[in-house]
């Protein structure tokens, strides 16, 4: 796995950010100080371009690792149709993923894991070979995948009330990771097969009790999931053998109240139907 942030730091340079207008040292300190306490913030690069959104990306992300530990992958943001409608964007976002946040399946988290916090289903996949960055379809991309993992992302939307929460301000801090809850991996030996199970799949989040909150098939994010990696590498994102990446969230996004003590994701049509859950304490 690297660990790192070279790759970012390289990609707010192509997006023009050297005349980019980073958040201040004072910003960043601020942020920092208020996302490792849970407490409502004031949003970073608000009225800024999305080159702005990069640079402070990439400088809030140096000065979160002392505390989330390294980069492990990326991830695309508001891949799906509700999430879009609900920031008001006409394409994902990008964001990266911290080693001090995943979490195995069961795991018990404070329902106030955040000062705004949500939670979602998703899918990481992890990669195996960089010829990923040459992938331009689902198959290509799942031909350089060696294993996929169900996935309940635990994200921290973190901005005060009133804060635009905006593309550009989601991306400056990075698409509000917080936590994570991977499922047991299941291992990718025919990438044909694979990408034809993702993208007939169909993914349902329930609460605690049972109640369905969200069913959506594979395609609701961008076509396919793995098209979020594609998407990525658009962007300038240059992967490495063991980066893991997240393809967005697979319906709406909730607040822990409405998991009743937790959740559940299925992904049915995947070998097995496998479930990853998490509990709210």
């Amino acid at each position: 796995m690297r660990f790192g942030f070279s790759l970012l730091a390289a990609l707010t340079m192509s997006a023009g950010a050297a005349l980019a207008d980073c958040s201040s040292d004072d910003e960043i300190a601020g942020f920092v100080a208020d996302y490792t306490s849970n407490t409502p913030t004031v949003a970073l690069s608000k009225g800024g371009t999305m080159a702005d959104a990069l640079c402070t990306q990439a400088k809030l992300t140096r000065a979160l690792e002392a505390h989330m530990g390294p980069v492990i992958g990326y991830k695309a943001g508001l891949t799906s149709k509700p999430a879009q409608e609900r920031f008001k964007v006409s394409e994902p976002v990008q964001g990266v993923l911290y080693q001090n946040m995943m979490l195995q399946d069961g795991a018990e988290v404070p329902a106030n894991w955040g000062a705004r916090p949500v939670f979602e289903a998703d899918l990481i996949l992890v990669v195996g070979d960089a010829a990923i960055n040459q992938a331009t379809t689902p198959e290509e991309v799942l031909a350089q995948v060696y294993a996929v993992h169900p996935f309940i992302e635990l994200p921290d939307l973190t901005l005060a009330k009133g804060e635009p929460i905006t593309g550009v301000t989601l991306t400056a801090i990075g698409v509000a990771p917080k936590l994570g809850v991977l499922g047991t991996a299941i291992p990718v030996t025919d990438a044909a097969a694979m990408a034809d199970m993702l993208g007939q799949m169909q993914v349902t989040l329930a609460a605690a009790d049972g109640e369905v909150l969200a069913q959506v098939p594979g395609k609701a994010v961008l076509g396919h999931p793995a098209n979020s990696a594609v998407w990525l590498i658009s962007k300038g994102i240059e992967f490495a053998p063991g980066d893991m990446i997240s393809v967005g969230s697979f319906g709406p996004l909730f607040p822990p109240v409405k998991g009743k003590g937790g959740a559940v994701a299925t992904y049915a049509g995947l070998p097995g139907n496998p479930t990853v859950r998490v509990t709210f304490k």
